[in-house]
C-alpha cells in the first residue's frame, strides 16, 4: 500500500476521524473537535481520503505517520487526550469507543 507524507495536522485529522468513527457515526460535536485541532481544509482532504480508506489501510496510514513523525511517548500521549476528549464530545462514552481507545493505545504504544 502506498502512504502519503502528512504532515503531523493531516495525521492529527486522520488519526481523530478513525476514532470518530469507532461508533460508526460521526456527530457534529466529534467534527467540532477535529476542526478545532485542524484547519477545514485539512480536514476535508483527510475525510475524502478517510472515506475510501477500509480499517485495515486507516491503522497501516496511522502506524506509518506515527513511525515518520517519530511520535515519541509524549506526542502519543496528547495524542490519546485528544481521542478521549473526542469520544466525551457528546456526553456518552460508548462500549464501542471504549474499544477503541485501548485498541488504539496498544497500537501506538507498540511504536
Amino acid at each position: 500500500m502506498k502512504t502519503k507524507n502528512w504532515t503531523r495536522e493531516q495525521l492529527i485529522a486522520y488519526v481523530l476521524l478513525f476514532a470518530a468513527h469507532s461508533d460508526f457515526k460521526e456527530d457534529n460535536n466529534e467534527r467540532n473537535i477535529i476542526i478545532s485541532k485542524v484547519n477545514m481544509n485539512t480536514f476535508q482532504e483527510i475525510h475524502n481520503e478517510f472515506d475510501k480508506d477500509n480499517d485495515y489501510q486507516s491503522i497501516q496510514k496511522i502506524m506509518t505517520s506515527l513511525k515518520q513523525h517519530n511520535y515519541q511517548k509524549n506526542d502519543i500521549e496528547t495524542l490519546l487526550k485528544d481521542i478521549k476528549t473526542l469520544f466525551f464530545s457528546d456526553g456518552n462514552f460508548s462500549i464501542n469507543e471504549r474499544n477503541m481507545l485501548k485498541s488504539l493505545e496498544r497500537l501506538f504504544k507498540s511504536l
